[in-house]
């Protein structure tokens, strides 16, 4: 098979294109992994951003309404709740919250992304949890460390450093007490013009990985599928295009078998047809070498 010149010249073009889409491939996924990455961070800023606002306002309405005063909306007078590891607590104003942000969180989890998304003040005193993480008590503490949250002080660095950022969109990477790593994006939460803790968004670094993994599987395929096509194109196009070659190497075979009756056609003006040319005159000079040899 490769004796032949239109299976060299293919596959020789063939390896070069292999090379130069791979590059191009890995270059892209590349770039797509990472503006994924950045257009998930940039949308849990603007989340963190938008849910400290709304929470700020839930408290200050709250005040304006006289459903509690600053100094209640401000308590760090925490009230052990009985029989919980870890501690749960009470506030004053925790039970309003439960009422007052809880589906406003909960639609922030709508996004598959999005772990988590909750306010806590500067202690990391988190009033309300989002509804999936305020299931039913079952006794198995494993159990309830993921299913039940709610009301916890979450003090670790990561969660005392989201509490306590005066940011806007303020990230780290926190490893949850559940085994999961997530990005936590956090941003303050300003009541009556005081830091009052701050609001939280987690965002899974499994799912976001999976999206990249689903993107570059995406786009593999695609640049597999141009390959196979663009191998294929290649391969007909060098045959084609070589095909009067295979018909003149069969002239020149007849020509050195002394077949000398047949004119070479001479079509086009490129290295082929010059070719097709030399051969025409060969074969005329040969027929009339062969003519005068007959006459002798």
């Amino acid at each position: 098979m490769f004796n032949k010149i239109a299976v060299k010249v293919a596959v020789l073009v063939s390896v070069v294109l292999l090379i130069v889409i791979a590059a191009g491939s890995f270059y892209i996924i590349q770039q797509q992994s990472s503006s994924l990455e950045d257009q998930l961070l940039e949308r849990g800023k603007i989340e963190s951003l938008i849910g400290a606002k709304l929470v700020g306002k839930v408290l200050e309405e709250a005040i304006d309404n006289g459903v509690f005063s600053v100094k209640d909306a401000f308590d760090h007078d925490y009230q052990l709740i009985p029989g919980f590891t870890p501690p749960k607590y009470h506030t004053r104003y925790d039970s309003y919250m439960d009422k007052a942000i809880l589906a406003m969180e909960d639609e922030f989890t709508k996004d598959e992304s999005v772990v988590f998304a909750v306010a806590v003040d500067v202690n990391g005193y988190l009033p309300t949890h989002n509804t999936r993480y305020q299931q039913p008590i079952t006794g198995d503490q494993q159990k309830d460390l993921v299913g039940n949250r709610t009301k916890r002080i979450f003090n670790d660095p990561v969660g005392i450093a989201a509490a306590q950022n005066k940011q806007p969109a303020f990230l780290q990477v926190y490893h949850r007490d559940t085994g999961e790593t997530m990005w936590d994006i956090s941003s303050p939460i300003i009541v009556k013009g005081k830091h009052w803790g701050g609001f939280r968004i987690g965002f899974s670094l499994e799912k976001t990985r999976m999206a990249q993994a689903r993107l570059k599987a995406t786009l593999l395929m695609i640049m597999l599928g141009t390959l196979v096509v663009c191998v294929i194109a290649v391969f007909l196009v060098v045959n084609q295009s070589l095909k009067p070659l295979q018909e003149l190497t069969a002239h020149a075979a007849d020509l050195a078998g002394g077949k000398v009756n047949q004119k070479i056609e001479v079509k086009g003006k490129d290295e082929i047809a010059r070719l097709a040319d030399v051969l025409e005159r060969l074969r005329v000079s040969i027929k009339l070498a062969m003519e005068k040899l007959a006459r002798r």
